[in-house]
Formats: structure tokens, C-alpha cells, sequence
């Protein structure tokens, strides 16, 4: 009997540890200044089509 697919990748990523993009000391401050950046941008945004490429857009990623 076979071990099962789910079962082989894990054995297989059993020697690669994960390793975050932003390290764990750093994750309050980046979601902190991204919120910031989003709620500044999302104020600024006066729901003209003008100004959606430069304010609404850049908000709706920092809040994502």
C-alpha cells in the first residue's frame, strides 16, 4: 500500500523549513503602516474617476 500524495509532499518538505517573507518580530509594524497608508489613501479618495488610479487603487491593496 501506498502512501497517499498529501503524505509524500509533506515527508518531502520535512527538511525545508518555512520561512516567512517578514520575520515574526516584524509583522505589527508592516500591518500597522499598511493599514495607515490605506486609511490616509481612502481619505483622500473624493470617489472622482480621476483620482482612482491614485488614491482608491493604492488603498484597496494596503487593505487587502
Amino acid at each position: 500500500m501506498s502512501a497517499s500524495p498529501l503524505h509524500d509532499i509533506w515527508e518531502a518538505s520535512a527538511s525545508q523549513p518555512f520561512r516567512p517573507t517578514i520575520g515574526k518580530g516584524a509583522q505589527f509594524t508592516v500591518g500597522f503602516t499598511l493599514l495607515l497608508i490605506a486609511l490616509v489613501l481612502s481619505g483622500l479618495f473624493d470617489n472622482s474617476l480621476k483620482n482612482l488610479p491614485v488614491y482608491g487603487i493604492p488603498a484597496s491593496v494596503a487593505f487587502g
